[in-house]
Protein backbone atom coordinates (compact mmCIF):
# COMPACT_ATOMS: atom_id res chain seq x y z
CA UNK A 1 0.00 0.00 0.00
CA UNK A 2 1.19 3.32 -0.71
CA UNK A 3 2.13 5.49 2.53
CA UNK A 4 1.01 9.37 1.64
CA UNK A 5 2.79 12.57 4.05
CA UNK A 6 -0.33 13.72 5.58
CA UNK A 7 -3.02 11.51 7.88
CA UNK A 8 -5.68 10.06 5.84
CA UNK A 9 -7.61 7.79 8.97
CA UNK A 10 -11.04 7.49 8.34
CA UNK A 11 -11.08 6.29 4.59
CA UNK A 12 -13.49 5.04 2.10
CA UNK A 13 -17.07 5.82 3.45
CA UNK A 14 -20.40 5.93 2.07
CA UNK A 15 -24.11 6.95 2.97
CA UNK A 16 -25.93 4.47 4.80
CA UNK A 17 -28.98 2.47 4.20
CA UNK A 18 -29.99 -0.95 3.45
CA UNK A 19 -29.92 -0.25 -0.39
CA UNK A 20 -26.68 0.68 0.37
CA UNK A 21 -25.34 -3.38 -0.04
CA UNK A 22 -23.94 -3.75 -3.34
CA UNK A 23 -25.69 -6.20 -5.57
CA UNK A 24 -23.72 -9.08 -7.62
CA UNK A 25 -24.03 -7.33 -10.74
CA UNK A 26 -22.33 -3.79 -9.20
CA UNK A 27 -21.46 -1.77 -10.61
CA UNK A 28 -23.22 -0.83 -13.67
CA UNK A 29 -22.21 2.63 -13.71
CA UNK A 30 -19.48 4.76 -12.50
CA UNK A 31 -18.92 5.49 -9.05
CA UNK A 32 -18.62 8.60 -7.70
CA UNK A 33 -15.61 8.94 -5.55
CA UNK A 34 -16.09 12.18 -3.44
CA UNK A 35 -13.12 13.57 -2.03
CA UNK A 36 -14.10 16.75 0.60
CA UNK A 37 -10.68 18.74 0.53
CA UNK A 38 -9.00 20.63 -2.68
CA UNK A 39 -7.23 19.02 -5.29
CA UNK A 40 -3.04 18.31 -4.63
CA UNK A 41 -3.10 16.91 -1.09
CA UNK A 42 -2.55 13.78 0.06
CA UNK A 43 -5.96 12.51 0.47
CA UNK A 44 -6.35 13.50 -3.08
CA UNK A 45 -3.58 11.99 -4.45
CA UNK A 46 -4.76 8.91 -2.61
CA UNK A 47 -7.87 8.73 -4.05
CA UNK A 48 -6.69 9.45 -7.22
CA UNK A 49 -4.16 6.24 -7.06
CA UNK A 50 -7.27 4.34 -5.35
CA UNK A 51 -9.46 5.35 -8.16
CA UNK A 52 -7.11 4.46 -11.07
CA UNK A 53 -7.12 0.52 -9.11
CA UNK A 54 -10.47 0.16 -8.71
CA UNK A 55 -11.41 1.92 -12.67
CA UNK A 56 -8.73 -1.10 -13.86
CA UNK A 57 -10.34 -4.12 -11.18
CA UNK A 58 -13.76 -2.82 -11.57
CA UNK A 59 -14.29 -2.34 -15.15
CA UNK A 60 -16.47 1.38 -14.65
CA UNK A 61 -14.44 4.74 -14.15
CA UNK A 62 -14.31 5.66 -10.67
CA UNK A 63 -14.03 9.50 -10.82
CA UNK A 64 -12.60 12.00 -8.42
CA UNK A 65 -14.99 14.63 -7.14
CA UNK A 66 -13.16 17.82 -5.16
CA UNK A 67 -15.63 19.40 -3.66
CA UNK A 68 -13.49 21.32 -0.82
CA UNK A 69 -14.74 24.20 1.46
CA UNK A 70 -16.02 24.19 5.13
CA UNK A 71 -13.24 21.67 7.02
CA UNK A 72 -14.62 18.69 4.75
CA UNK A 73 -18.48 19.39 5.59
CA UNK A 74 -19.53 20.68 2.06
CA UNK A 75 -18.07 17.24 0.19
CA UNK A 76 -19.62 15.20 3.23
CA UNK A 77 -23.24 16.70 2.92
CA UNK A 78 -23.00 16.13 -0.56
CA UNK A 79 -22.20 12.34 0.31
CA UNK A 80 -24.65 12.13 2.83
CA UNK A 81 -27.43 13.74 0.34
CA UNK A 82 -26.62 11.07 -2.24
CA UNK A 83 -28.54 8.41 -3.15
CA UNK A 84 -27.76 5.09 -1.54
CA UNK A 85 -27.23 3.26 -3.98
CA UNK A 86 -23.54 2.67 -3.68
CA UNK A 87 -22.30 4.20 -6.22
CA UNK A 88 -21.21 7.74 -4.17
CA UNK A 89 -17.98 7.16 -1.65
CA UNK A 90 -16.34 9.24 0.33
CA UNK A 91 -12.57 9.59 0.88
CA UNK A 92 -11.70 11.72 3.64
CA UNK A 93 -9.15 12.31 7.22
CA UNK A 94 -9.87 12.64 10.66
CA UNK A 95 -11.16 16.23 10.39
CA UNK A 96 -14.68 14.21 9.18
CA UNK A 97 -15.02 12.93 13.16
CA UNK A 98 -14.02 16.18 14.20
CA UNK A 99 -16.84 18.37 12.57
CA UNK A 100 -19.25 18.02 14.91
CA UNK A 101 -17.48 20.09 17.42
CA UNK A 102 -16.63 22.68 15.56
CA UNK A 103 -20.09 22.91 12.81
CA UNK A 104 -23.17 23.48 15.03
CA UNK A 105 -25.69 23.10 12.30
CA UNK A 106 -24.24 20.09 10.14
CA UNK A 107 -26.72 18.79 7.47
CA UNK A 108 -25.61 14.90 8.52
CA UNK A 109 -24.93 12.94 11.32
CA UNK A 110 -21.11 11.71 11.43
CA UNK A 111 -22.26 8.29 12.78
CA UNK A 112 -25.77 7.90 11.78
CA UNK A 113 -25.54 8.81 7.51
CA UNK A 114 -21.79 7.42 6.95
CA UNK A 115 -20.56 3.78 7.53
CA UNK A 116 -16.73 3.75 7.14
CA UNK A 117 -15.42 0.68 4.76
CA UNK A 118 -11.47 0.57 4.99
CA UNK A 119 -8.71 2.20 6.71
CA UNK A 120 -6.50 3.29 3.91
CA UNK A 121 -3.49 4.92 5.16
CA UNK A 122 -1.96 6.21 8.09
CA UNK A 123 0.86 8.74 7.96
CA UNK A 124 2.77 10.87 10.57
CA UNK A 125 2.63 15.19 10.01
CA UNK A 126 5.74 16.53 10.26
CA UNK A 127 6.53 19.97 12.19
CA UNK A 128 9.32 22.18 9.99
CA UNK A 129 10.07 25.69 10.69
CA UNK A 130 11.96 28.58 8.62
CA UNK A 131 15.49 28.39 9.51
CA UNK A 132 16.02 31.77 10.64
CA UNK A 133 13.29 30.73 13.53
CA UNK A 134 15.89 30.56 16.66
CA UNK A 135 14.59 26.66 17.74
CA UNK A 136 16.15 23.42 17.69
CA UNK A 137 13.42 21.44 19.40
CA UNK A 138 9.93 21.33 20.08
CA UNK A 139 10.12 22.19 23.72
CA UNK A 140 11.93 25.15 22.20
CA UNK A 141 9.21 26.31 19.63
CA UNK A 142 6.83 26.39 22.74
CA UNK A 143 8.94 28.37 24.43
CA UNK A 144 9.45 30.54 21.96
CA UNK A 145 5.48 30.69 21.71
CA UNK A 146 4.71 31.18 24.80
CA UNK A 147 7.61 34.14 25.18
CA UNK A 148 5.69 36.25 22.23
CA UNK A 149 2.00 35.17 22.02
CA UNK A 150 -0.11 35.24 19.09
CA UNK A 151 3.08 36.22 16.67
CA UNK A 152 3.82 33.00 15.31
CA UNK A 153 1.73 31.69 12.77
CA UNK A 154 1.60 28.60 11.20
CA UNK A 155 -0.14 27.39 7.81
CA UNK A 156 -3.47 24.36 8.09
CA UNK A 157 -5.85 23.65 5.76
CA UNK A 158 -8.47 25.01 7.47
CA UNK A 159 -10.44 25.36 10.82
CA UNK A 160 -11.06 21.93 11.99
CA UNK A 161 -8.05 20.21 10.27
CA UNK A 162 -5.84 17.76 11.90
CA UNK A 163 -3.09 20.40 11.69
CA UNK A 164 -4.91 23.19 13.04
CA UNK A 165 -5.97 21.25 16.27
CA UNK A 166 -2.32 19.32 16.47
CA UNK A 167 -0.95 23.24 16.67
CA UNK A 168 -3.87 24.50 19.12
CA UNK A 169 -2.88 22.59 21.66
CA UNK A 170 0.01 24.25 22.27
CA UNK A 171 0.98 27.47 22.32
CA UNK A 172 0.95 28.51 18.63
CA UNK A 173 -2.57 29.51 18.02
CA UNK A 174 -2.59 32.05 15.25
CA UNK A 175 -3.71 29.67 11.92
CA UNK A 176 -3.36 31.21 9.08
CA UNK A 177 -5.56 28.74 6.56
CA UNK A 178 -4.70 28.11 3.52
CA UNK A 179 -6.39 27.36 -0.32
CA UNK A 180 -4.03 24.45 -1.64
CA UNK A 181 -1.79 21.95 0.08
CA UNK A 182 1.24 23.75 -1.70
CA UNK A 183 0.79 27.31 0.15
CA UNK A 184 0.73 25.24 3.76
CA UNK A 185 4.74 25.54 3.54
CA UNK A 186 4.48 29.12 3.64
CA UNK A 187 4.87 30.09 7.07
CA UNK A 188 5.18 33.42 8.45
CA UNK A 189 7.44 34.78 11.73
CA UNK A 190 6.11 38.18 12.64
Amino acid sequence: MIRFACTSLLAVLYSLSAAAAPAADWPQKPVRLIVPFVPGGATDLLARYLAEKLTESLGVSVVVDNRGGAGGTLGAGLVARAAPDGYTFMLTSPSHTFAPSFYKNLPYDTVRDFKPVTLLAQTPSLLVVHPSLPVKSVRQLVALAKKHPGEIRYGSSGHGSNIHLTASCGSCRRSCPTRSPASRCRSTWK
